[in-house]
Formats: structure tokens, C-alpha cells, sequence
């Protein structure tokens, strides 16, 4: 299996990409990536999971949407659950500017045979897609208070936040799935640019990984958040210790 991580840039934006691969029972780095076209992200997402290759895609935007206006089930779940943490995630409807693009991204994975992932049997060899929100799942499998706010503010303290992220990430090496990343991720910049790129690849690199963890762990440690008609995102149950 492969799991493929995509932060959607949801307008004109650019996209951050990361390629998991399952090779002896754990999970190493094979691409760690950013595109802005939407032809040059699924030329992508082709190269690292062709047509018969079993794999898996995580995108943190909403691909699922038929409400014309307010928010889906699953936005309004966010809130109720996750905004103690900071984590409610932004409102999608088909009246919002974005939507066109991540709807029409969604259909373009059916399209390459990645149907919507909602019920899956773990560890299968499978080829599905799931929506995530990388901050709750950073939450949760991090057991932290609250989200690390890495988007926003002065450039010091975003290039602490994310250091912080990324030495999380290093810490799955204990986990299970265990998550192999050695020497793999690069050092935190200090230009606003490449730190936005970063940023980019780092959420990427949590949406691949939360791929993952709902392949290998299914309903038993994952929550899905609202339904596959409406709109769902899968969220980590959280996790009280590095080893649980």
C-alpha cells in the first residue's frame, strides 16, 4: 500500500503532497512535494498510485459537499468536539468560492477508482480516498491541549510551532504504524516563503500519515465525522500515551 497526503490548496493556492509506503511493516517516506495546478497534482497523485497500484489518498479539503449554503454535518461536529482545542474547521457550502475545486478534486480521485473510504477493512489492500483535518488529528495523536498554531503570526513563533510539529513527527517512529522518517524531513527555514512551503508539506505529510492510520486501525482507533452523502472527515481517537 501507498498513502498519498494532499493539502489542497481549496482556491489558487498551492499544494502541499507527501507519499507514505507500507514496506516492512512500516511506513517510509517516498516524496515529500508542492504543486499548484490541479492537472500537475493528479499527474502527481498518478505517478505515485497508477491505475492497479493499491493506495490510499487523504485530503484536507472538503470533497464532499451538498449543502448550497451554512456548514455539513461534519464541519459542525468539528466545532462541537475540537473547538476546546482550537480545531473547528472552516464552513463548506456549494455557495463558497472553493468549492468547485475541491468538489470537482474529489471526483476527479473517483474518477482514477479511489472511491470515498467511509468503511474499509484495515489492512486491506484497497484503493480509497477520506477527507482529514490535520490539526484535531495532530491533537489526538499527540495527546496535546490544544492545536499548534504554525499558520498564523509573527515569523519566530510560527517557525517554533512548527518545529514543534516536526519533532512530533519524528516520534512516530514508536508508533504503530510505526512511521520512519530518519534523516528524511528538512530543517525549519528562516525566509516566510519557505517557511509557508514547509508548512505545506509538513500538513501533508499528517494527512498521509492519518491515511494510514485508518488503513491499519480502522473504526477500532478512528472517528468519521459526518456521513459519505453529506460530507465526512476522519479524525485519530486520541491517544493518552506515545505507545497506545
Amino acid at each position: 500500500m501507498r498513502f498519498l497526503g494532499i493539502d489542497l490548496g481549496w482556491s489558487s493556492g498551492a499544494s502541499g503532497l507527501c507519499c507514505l509506503a507500507w514496506e516492512g511493516n512500516a511506513l517510509v517516506l517516498r516524496d515529500l512535494d508542492r504543486k499548484q495546478a490541479t492537472e500537475a497534482i493528479l499527474s502527481w497523485v498518478d505517478t505515485w498510485a497508477p491505475p492497479g497500484q493499491p493506495a490510499a489518498i487523504a485530503v484536507d479539503a472538503p470533497t464532499v459537499i451538498t449543502n448550497g449554503t451554512g456548514m455539513r454535518l461534519a464541519d459542525r461536529l468539528t466545532h462541537r468536539y475540537f473547538r476546546r482545542y482550537h480545531a473547528g474547521c472552516y464552513p463548506a457550502n456549494l455557495s463558497r468560492p472553493f468549492a468547485s475545486r475541491t468538489v470537482g478534486f474529489g471526483q476527479a480521485l473517483v474518477q482514477r477508482q479511489f472511491r470515498h473510504g467511509t468503511h474499509i477493512i484495515p489492512q486491506k489492500p484497497d484503493r480509497w480516498q477520506i477527507e482529514v483535518f490535520p490539526h484535531p488529528a495532530v491533537v489526538h495523536l499527540f495527546d496535546l491541549e490544544k492545536i499548534l498554531k504554525y499558520k498564523k503570526g509573527a515569523v519566530a513563533e510560527r517557525q517554533k510551532e512548527l518545529n514543534k510539529l516536526r519533532n512530533l513527527l519524528l516520534t512516530l517512529i514508536t508508533s504503530e504504524p510505526p512511521l520512519n522518517l530518519s534523516r528524511s524531513l528538512p530543517d525549519i527555514p528562516d525566509k516566510t516563503t519557505q517557511l509557508k512551503i514547509l508548512e505545506d508539506q509538513l500538513d501533508a505529510l499528517v494527512c498521509a500519515y492519518v491515511c494510514a492510520y485508518w488503513w491499519y486501525w480502522g473504526e477500532a482507533k478512528n472517528q468519521v465525522l459526518g456521513n459519505e452523502q453529506e460530507g465526512y472527515i476522519v479524525v485519530p481517537h486520541r491517544r493518552c500515551r506515545p505507545d497506545a
